[in-house]
């Protein structure tokens, strides 16, 4: 039977096969290249380390894929002398703040020599039979977190010995984030050594290179350095570490975290420390009635055995499920829970009295800046707490830009 096909119908095929004809076909998306870290680009330095007695600064978070760094670098040969341990130990199970003292690795055999106990940095008999030494520990990202400190130290004694710094380096999960006051210099010690802002946004290969050409090794020395950096890489991508990078940073929400949360250590807030959640939650015992959100801190070894308000019950702010991409939009570091948490507490007076909360220095030496205590006492808005810190900011930011390896 012939059909019959209306004016119409016949007008809507032919737009439709016209419009097939000329849509312009869809794009290959390209796939997103892996992350590779320095370690796990053994190719371009083992050649390096061929025939070198060979010593090794770092910790927990020193692998190649899921192996440890010694572990794998004996395997392939290479003769690792002795090993350097920072804060948390070599194998990172010291508590925050620990003495860590000179042990033998109970896995390898190797002399571990700890530089956060009776020294701080290598003496030239410790350097004696080593020819090169290797950095690699994850950093976080911030002034207070002091990885970058014994990074300075390393430098400073390969400078004085006269040997060579090979430096694995490593994604910083908090690249995209340079914010907080820049350090006032006399507000110097333990946990900020450097004119930088509380989160400096710099891969340790690219913070090593700030220090040699800032001069911040003492006498303005110079390190021979030599740097493998992270492949695929730049500051703004997301990056889970594969290992947790100290033991109250035990997850990738308390690393994103970090830069806004740390500045608690100098309150009278508990800010997880005593539970398996610190840097995701804030509370205090006279905070009850305010916050239907509540935890216990207890002792933890390895983590925090003695914490604030240690089998008291805390009030307050549960972060954990926190949406952090709004951090990582807004490229700033978060003062609101700090205002939210002094408005709250009832006796103003002790909220700053870092000495009740048995952490090391108070809110001047977090955030390096002797005005901020005031600022938020006084109820300052953000923006004009945040012009407080230029032109410092600002300036840092240029600087910043002649160290980037990852534009």
């Amino acid at each position: 039977m012939k059909k019959n096909y209306s004016i119409p119908a016949i007008l809507l095929v032919i737009a439709v096969c016209t419009l097939a004809a000329f849509r312009t076909p869809p794009k290959e998306t390209k796939a997103k290249k892996e992350i590779i870290t320095g370690a796990d680009q053994t190719e371009r330095y083992l050649p390096l380390l061929k025939g070198k007695r060979v010593a090794l600064l770092g910790n927990q978070t020193s692998i190649i894929g899921k192996k440890h760094l010694v572990d794998s670098l004996k395997s392939l040969g290479v003769n690792i002398v002795k090993v350097f341990g920072p804060e948390h130990g070599f194998r990172g199970n010291a508590s925050n703040g620990t003495v860590v003292k000179d042990e033998t690795d109970a896995i390898t055999g190797i002399k571990i020599i700890s530089l956060y106990g009776a020294k701080r940095k290598p003496t030239t008999e410790d350097l004696a039979d080593v020819d090169i030494l290797i950095y690699d520990a994850q950093d976080v990202g911030c002034r207070f977190y002091t990885n970058i400190n014994a990074l300075r130290d390393l430098m400073e004694s390969c400078a004085d010995n006269n040997k060579e710094l090979l430096i694995l380096d490593r994604p910083n999960p908090n690249g995209y984030l340079v914010d907080g006051p820049v350090m006032d210099m006399k507000l110097k010690s333990g946990i900020g050594q450097f004119p930088i802002p509380m989160s400096h946004g710099m891969t340790i290969g690219e913070f090593a290179k700030m220090i040699n050409g800032e001069g911040w090794i003492p006498g303005k020395k110079q390190c021979r350095i030599n740097i493998i950096p992270v492949a695929n890489y730049t500051h703004d991508m997301e990056y889970t570490l594969p290992v947790n990078p100290s033991p109250n940073l035990n997850t990738q929400q308390s690393i994103m975290l970090y830069p806004s949360m740390c500045v608690f250590e100098g309150t009278i807030i508990n800010y997880g420390r005593g539970t398996q959640y610190p840097f995701t939650i804030l509370g205090n015992p006279q905070l009850k009635g305010k916050y239907d959100f509540s935890f216990t801190p207890v002792s933890l070894k390895g983590m925090s055995e003695t914490p604030l308000f240690m089998n008291e019950v805390c009030y307050g702010i549960d972060l954990r499920n926190y949406d952090v991409s709004i951090l990582r939009k807004e490229k700033r570091i978060n003062l609101q829970w700090l205002k939210e948490m002094y408005a709250a507490y009832p006796d103003k007076e002790k909220f700053f009295d870092y000495k009740q909360s048995k952490e090391i220095g108070n809110v001047d030496f977090r955030t390096g800046d002797s005005n901020f205590k005031e600022q938020i006492k006084q109820g300052v808005s953000d923006e004009d707490i945040r012009k407080s810190w230029e032109p410092a900011l600002s300036n840092y930011k240029k600087m910043r830009q002649k160290y980037l390896l990852y534009k």
